[in-house]
């Protein structure tokens, strides 16, 4: 029987597996055994790449191949996927090794994003194809939308700006939540904050830049996607 954590972030996926066997692979770290994530992070990733890829191309039927690669970078790349994760409380769910959990390893972006290209493969795998890019385009859509052709470069601070701006809105304040960890390995905690937005917003990274960034992320996501829900009810 699942606990309620885990049952939780099996809602959030979006996906409830039919062999739960390939979920708790994609949950462990080669740190816990021999028998853990590595292969299916690496069909994940493969999967990722063609998925977000094809939603570009359709997205942007103007766009040269340079400015999707580069989009698609802004979307897959380590950082962004470590902060998907945290977004869906995946960190709570790994299995690592005693190393791994003294030092914090549930925490750390590589750890975060390996581990969700590797549920991305457990779902290909349980549901086939069809399931898994329904599950992608349903996570990736919200950012999606928030992209245009000049956003290579722009951190999710600087769009959710720019959101903001767009609908009339006051500008995010975000205040520091908590800090923890020695000073070699510290950990921050951040809390984004939106006039008129009841939502708790959250990111923690390892430095105070990168937890506002991913609380920025957050932020967006959820307001993206409050939008086209809106826009569809009409």
């Amino acid at each position: 029987m699942l606990n309620i954590s885990l049952r939780r972030f099996i809602n959030r996926l979006g996906h409830d597996f039919s062999e739960p066997a390939l979920l708790e692979q994609a949950l462990t770290h080669r740190s816990f055994g021999s028998t853990n994530n590595e292969r299916l992070e690496f069909l994940g990733d493969a999967v990722l790449g063609m998925v977000v890829s094809e939603m570009l191309y359709r997205h942007f039927p103007a766009a040269s191949e340079g400015d999707l690669s580069r989009l698609r970078s802004v979307l897959v790349k380590g950082e962004a996927l470590a902060t998907m994760a945290r977004a869906i409380d995946l960190g709570e769910q790994l299995r690592l090794g005693s190393g791994e959990l003294k030092s914090g390893g549930f925490r750390r972006d590589s750890i975060l994003a390996g581990a969700y290209e590797a549920v991305i493969g457990a779902i290909l795998l349980d549901g086939g194809f069809d399931t898994c890019r329904a599950c992608l385009v349903a996570w990736f859509e919200p950012l999606l939308q928030s992209l245009s052709l000049g956003d290579e470069h722009k951190d999710p601070k600087s769009r959710l700006q720019e959101y903001l701006q767009g609908k009339g809105a006051a500008l995010p304040d975000y205040r520091l939540l908590n800090v923890s960890g020695e000073g070699h390995a510290q950990h921050f905690e951040v809390q984004c904050c939106l006039v008129g937005v009841s939502a708790d917003y959250r990111g923690s990274a390892s430095s105070r830049r990168k937890a506002e960034q991913a609380a920025a992320t957050v932020a967006l996501n959820d307001l993206q996607i409050q939008s086209n829900k809106t826009g569809k009810g009409r």
